[in-house]
């Protein structure tokens, strides 16, 4: 097959580079204003009893959990429950709920209700609920902010809420998107100057990079039109696109002039090229790309967004580094190396002088202690992630400087009862008003619930205090529902206790649980079910893949577990800084005490398979060598120092990329770029560089063991006998 591929690049550049180049500025122009048409939603995990309410709650009561919040205060005498400040309240509220798809506005001065009044009677509140669908309610929810401008009189207004809060994710995301990529270009661009050594050089990792992202971003817009996509998965594209096209690159690149440098003219340096530093990037991109397509076994829309772009992303990548870049080398030819920075290196004498052959003869003249040591630093590292706890993202995400996180923190400390972290209990069926009054009372004695409202009253510790507020709400044919407020922050291990003790209440089967700590409990619960099949996708596949490319046993086997062991440090790092609150003043986060449960996850699908892109490259030139020699300490020590250099400038690089994110201000995005960053510098430099060899050294020629079925299957394989 690469033989095929060579056959085509070699024989028509042009054709090949054109066709490419055509694509790249059709994707460029149908995907442009992909950011427009994918969503800030995708939180809720589709088929939950926490969606299933909400959706029901929907339908057959024409209502929901309010989704905004206006803080008002008032600079008036008589403060904000005096008359001036009351006639302006009253009349912000009517002008809210005039406003297109606005719908259940609650205000103090309308209900009188304490819960709406702060502690110290200095503020007050009103809630609401914005209708729209989702791709229309961030639109609405800037005409709140407009209304409010017109409205608010002589009161200070500021507006919060979940719709707000994830508006402002989005905003503060593609703030973040475009720093990190000002701060990552110029440093990656004069590490790839010296990496590269020539102007030229540098840039065709471009070339790859072009081909992914803008392909990418076209298909995730059009995917849009059918499925929710998030916005997100923009940021992973930009990040993996970057990173996988300097990888490939570099791959490409330093073995084409090596090929060069032995003699070889153009094209027969790029066939050889094609053939072998093509076979590497093949298997590559097949590994990482089939790990990324374990978040597609999430009922969970944001990582199966990230599934969609990191999958298709990769995929690219590999068209673009098999068919653009080698087309683009053969045109330019020695040209490649024009405009250098630095020389070529001197190059040693012998394979034995160089730096990381003799690295690995040491190692591999005591395996069993480098091992152990190493191992023992990573298990330390990654100790911390023992004691995570996991939880969601929510307005502590992002920066003190955004207004709804600002309106969130007054109703945190200025306010008896948490109206984010409001809840309903919906039935579909009807229920009796004695077994309704029964289950409330029953719900509000409940530890962490401050009021239950529904129709027949308001209940407080188990109690029936007053009437309800607005019976009307909760009247219809179709079903029976309980607002639930409680007094605790939503997003909290003390919340998923109280989820817990309220469906085990008897008689809580007739009702679905909505709200956003009963998101936190069912989005934990699927991240959980779904783990053991993600890590089982990903081995087999791996696996399949490895021993395919190999044809050997230990060898998949081996490189499984060490992947793996290079995410400790990572795991570990992400709770001791963003857990713990470790260098708060450096990233300017809040820490919650809490871990975001889907960033593991997500790192060890993105990590996993980048280690494997490093594996591939370095196995694969320890194998050409084996085969050669048939000496495995020597093919070891010669295929890291082939190895070493370029592995360490692709990691270096990669990791720059990720890095870049951690100078953002939204919180789990930082976690994403530190985590990836460092898993990535853990997997170059100690599992690459010392565990790998000694491993090998270790097993000896069992490296190399497989069943002599598999040696026949092998020899028949289409892809031939060709390593890198």
């Amino acid at each position: 097959m690469l033989n095929r591929v060579a056959d085509l690049v070699i024989g028509a550049p042009k054709l090949v580079a054109g066709t490419c180049l055509l694509l790249v500025v059709a994707a460029a122009a149908y995907g442009f204003d992909a950011a427009s048409k994918l969503s800030p939603a995708g939180y809720e995990v589709s088929g939950s009893e926490s969606t299933a309410a909400l959706d029901t709650l929907a339908t057959n009561f024409d209502t929901g959990p309010a989704n905004l919040v206006l803080l008002v205060e008032s600079s008036d005498p008589g403060g904000i429950t005096g008359q001036r400040a009351s006639a302006h309240g009253l009349l912000l509220a009517d002008g809210l709920a005039a406003l297109p798809d606005v719908e259940d506005v609650t205000s103090y001065w309308s209900t009188g209700a304490p819960q709406l009044l702060s502690a110290d009677r200095t503020q007050a509140l009103i809630t609401a609920r914005i209708v729209a669908g989702e791709s229309q309610v961030y639109t609405v929810t800037e005409e709140v902010r407009e209304a409010i401008d017109d409205l608010a009189g002589d009161l200070q207004v500021s507006l919060g809420g979940s719709a707000p809060a994830n508006l402002e994710i989005v905003e503060e995301s593609e703030r973040d998107l475009l720093r990190a990529e000002l701060l990552a270009i110029p440093i990656t661009t004069i590490i790839m100057l010296i990496v590269f050594r020539s102007v030229v050089a540098a840039l065709l990792p471009l070339v790859v990079s072009a081909v992914a992202v803008t392909g990418t971003a076209a298909l995730l817009k059009g995917l849009s039109e059918v499925t929710l996509v998030s916005i997100f998965a923009l940021n992973l594209t930009t990040a993996l696109g970057l990173g996988m096209g300097v990888d490939f690159s570099l791959f490409t690149i330093s073995r084409w002039r090596e090929e060069r440098a032995a003699g070889a003219s153009n094209d027969e340096a790029l066939r050889t090229t094609i053939n072998r530093a093509g076979r590497s990037v093949l298997f590559s991109g097949m590994t990482t790309a089939a790990t990324l397509a374990g978040l597609l076994l999430f009922d969970y829309p944001l990582l199966r967004s990230l599934a969609y772009a990191g999958f298709v992303v990769v995929a690219l990548a590999t068209v673009g580094a098999l068919f653009a870049l080698p087309a683009t080398i053969a045109l330019l030819g020695d040209r490649v190396d024009r405009f250098q920075v630095r020389r070529r290196p001197p190059q040693p004498g012998a394979v034995e002088d160089g730096a990381w052959y003799r690295i690995a003869r040491r190692v591999m003249a005591r395996p069993l202690l480098t091992m152990g040591i190493v191992v023992g630093v990573l298990l330390l590292l990654g100790s911390p992630f023992l004691r995570a706890e996991f939880a969601v993202p929510d307005d502590r995400a992002l920066p003190l400087s955004s207004e709804s996180r600002q309106v969130a923190d007054e109703l945190r400390a200025g306010f008896d009862t948490s109206l984010f972290g409001a809840m309903a209990a919906v039935s579909d069926r009807p229920i009796e008003d004695d077994e309704l009054d029964w289950y409330a009372a029953a719900l509000s004695e409940v530890d962490g619930v401050a009021v239950v409202e529904t129709a027949t009253g308001v209940y407080q510790t188990g109690q029936r205090i007053g009437d309800s507020l607005d019976p009307a709400r909760f009247e219809s044919a179709a079903g029976a529902w309980l607002s639930i407020i409680p007094n605790l922050e939503p997003i909290s291990l003390e919340a998923e206790q109280m989820v817990a003790e309220i469906r085990a209440i008897p008689g809580s089967g007739q009702f679905e649980l909505g709200g956003e700590s009963a998101r936190l409990v069912d989005n934990k619960r699927e991240l959980r079910s779904k783990l053991l099949p993600v890590l089982t996708w990903v081995v087999v596949v791996v696996g399949l893949l490895l021993y395919r490319s190999f044809g050997s046993v230990l060898l998949p086997i081996k490189a499984i577990l060490l992947n793996f062991l290079s995410l400790t440090a990572a795991f570990g790092a992400i709770v001791w800084i963003f857990q713990d609150g470790r260098l708060t003043s450096i990233l300017s986060f809040t820490p919650t005490g809490l871990t975001d449960a889907q960033t593991p996850i997500l790192i060890l699908c993105i990590a996993f398979g980048l280690s494997m892109d490093y594996e591939v490259f370095l196995l694969s030139r320890i194998k050409e060598e084996y085969d050669r020699t048939g000496d495995s300490e020597r093919a070891v020590a010669v295929g890291l120092q082939k190895t070493g250099g370029i592995i360490t400038a692709a990691a270096v690089l990669m990791a720059v990329v990720f890095l870049s994110f951690a100078s953002g201000r939204v919180a789990f995005i930082q976690l994403v770029g530190v985590g990836l960053a460092l898993s990535i510098i853990a997997d170059a430099t100690l599992v690459r560089t010392f565990l790998v060899p000694a491993f090998m050294a270790v097993a000896g020629r069992w490296n190399w063991w497989s069943p002599r079925r598999a040696h026949r299957l092998e020899k028949r394989s289409t892809l031939g006998r060709e390593y890198l």
